[in-house]
């Protein structure tokens, strides 16, 4: 087992790094998430490979860190009626205001499961889809590239997506399913941390950032929040977890969906 200190280290990181809340109390997911990570860098132990980050701080290593702590959840159709909301209310809503194109952003996609899945119900309603911009970011580079590939196993693919939609998007290959072409090339994928300033990124018309928040320091919390608030487009929309912890200046659009507008307190 890793020192306490060793474990406090990790949180340190991850908390100055991605506001990740980490409890070095829990010795065992510290070192389940971080041991592979040791041997794939080639450290003998994971003892090591922590002494390395924190003699030598190295960015490849310390972010290789980070990206392990990060809660790995993800699943398609993650609360089936978020999606029926989506589509069926929200953005006909927000298109029918909207002069030119809805951007939608997916902060912190994981492996991708909940922008597919939002592009897959999106391909099954052309008119719709027209007028929808799909975007998808998160911090980890190995999350990404898993999510661009489109590969899933077994696995995967059963925990929430229709047999119906597995048959029409995908593909098998071998030991894994692969997404069709068409629903990959929906979406545009970028890394971005949810702490830094976002501006470059433009405004969305909604933004989902599901089952994140909880996951954070307090500051942390704050600060992302703020950072997406600031990246709505006027009128825009934010999708939360259904068990996020909602501020008073969020006004509920579909609460049964965890989609807000943001209130006139916050935009005081």
């Amino acid at each position: 087992m890793i020192s306490l200190e060793d474990r406090e280290l990790v949180a340190a990181v991850c908390a100055s790094r991605a506001g990740l809340r980490v409890d070095p109390d829990k010795a065992y997911l510290i070192e389940s998430r971080l041991a592979p990570v040791a041997r794939r860098e080639g450290f003998g132990s994971l003892a090591q490979y922590i002494e390395t980050v924190r003699l030598r701080g190295e960015e490849r290593l310390v972010w290789a860190m980070v990206e392990a702590m990060a809660p790995p959840e993800t699943a398609f159709f993650r609360d089936p009626q978020v999606f029926d909301a989506l589509v069926r209310e929200v953005l006909p809503e927000l298109v029918r205001q909207a002069a030119g194109p809805v951007r939608v952003w997916s902060a912190a996609c994981g492996a991708g499961q909940e922008i597919y899945s939002l592009a897959m119900l999106l391909a099954e309603q052309p008119a719709l889809a027209a007028r929808v911009e799909l975007f998808a970011s998160d911090l980890s580079e190995r999350s990404l590239e898993k999510a661009q590939a489109g590969l899933y196993s077994q696995f995967e693919v059963q925990r929430g997506l229709p047999a119906r939609r597995l048959v029409r998007h995908f593909e098998r290959e071998g030991e894994f399913f692969a997404l069709s072409p068409r629903i990959r090339q929906m979406v545009r994928w970028r890394r971005v941390n949810l702490l830094d300033d976002l501006s470059r990124a433009g405004r969305f018309e909604l933004i989902l950032c599901r089952n994140v928040l909880a996951g954070l320091t307090g500051e942390a919390r704050e600060r992302v929040l703020e950072n997406l608030t600031g990246a709505l487009a006027p009128g825009g929309r934010l999708v939360l977890g259904l068990t996020d912890h909602v501020e008073a200046w969020m006004d509920p659009v579909a609460a049964e969906a965890g989609v807000f507008a943001i209130g006139q307190a916050a935009a005081a």
